[in-house]
């Protein structure tokens, strides 16, 4: 049995990871926005261990919620899901990037972590130099190449973490929309997959995947250099600094 922490639980292909890792016998910690979607999102995962709300959009509350994830203990795989597409670039930079970067910092430091990004980042560029004087210049397609190359860089640093991406397909979500081609199993089935499962092909770290295969991506993600900046300028933007290693 593996404990998890699933950032964006409270619908979409967030809740439904909760609900099948819930069924396999997992204990699961859901998250949402606020007090009203996250007692929803209790309701709809039952068995949920517990809920945690924060607006990820705050870099304040996000800081509070790695807090609050602490108190509750240790776990053994965190996946960021939580994302907002329709929003302005400063949205879309705190929620989609910071977000994920302040929690992976801050949070004891679990077996496995899973970062969701989409094929859209194979049209996304770092873009670092908006990061503080213009994030409205941030788009979609950006943070989720954001969220390869910090998948990436976090392997490299923490050789003792499983930590991947993947791509969850188009599916009918509310982000998806009614006509997208795959299907909700598909679409979470990955990501369970990464944050629990014994297959030594789940047992990498550093990799992009798609329906539980290694999948092509943005050879920009792979920079060295350009990871290092990325985290530098994260830090500076948050205030808070990836450990180097080990746990602490």
């Amino acid at each position: 049995m593996a404990r998890i922490f699933i950032t964006g639980s409270a619908d979409g292909l967030g809740l439904l990871a909760a609900k099948a890792l819930i069924a396999e016998g997992h204990e699961v910690v859901v998250h949402a926005r606020n007090s009203a979607r996250g007692h929803e999102a209790l309701a709809k995962a039952a068995g949920a261990e517990a809920m945690v709300t924060a607006d990820l959009s705050s870099i304040d509350e996000t800081k509070l919620l790695a807090a609050r994830v602490n108190e509750l203990g240790q776990f053994d795989a965190i996946i960021h899901n939580a994302a907002v597409y329709h929003n302005p670039g400063n949205e879309i930079l705190a929620v989609n990037t910071l977000a994920p970067y302040i929690l992976t910092c801050l949070i004891q430091k679990p077996r496995r972590l899973i970062y969701l990004s989409s094929d859209m980042h194979e049209g996304g560029s770092p873009k670092l130099e908006f990061f503080a004087s213009d994030p409205n210049q941030i788009t979609y397609s950006d943070s989720k190449l954001h969220a390869l190359m910090l998948c990436k860089a976090v392997a490299r640093k923490w050789p003792d973490v499983y930590a991947n991406a993947l791509h969850p397909g188009w599916v009918p979500t509310k982000m998806g929309g009614p006509g997208a081609p795959d299907s909700f199993e598909s679409g979470y089935q990955t990501q369970t997959w990464l944050a629990v499962s014994d297959d030594n092909a789940a047992k990498v770290s550093g990799r992009y995947f798609y329906h539980q295969k290694e999948h092509h991506y943005n050879p920009t993600a792979d920079d060295v250099r350009l990871q290092d900046r990325f985290l530098n300028l994260c830090e500076e933007i948050t205030g808070v600094a990836l450990q180097k290693s080990g746990r602490y």
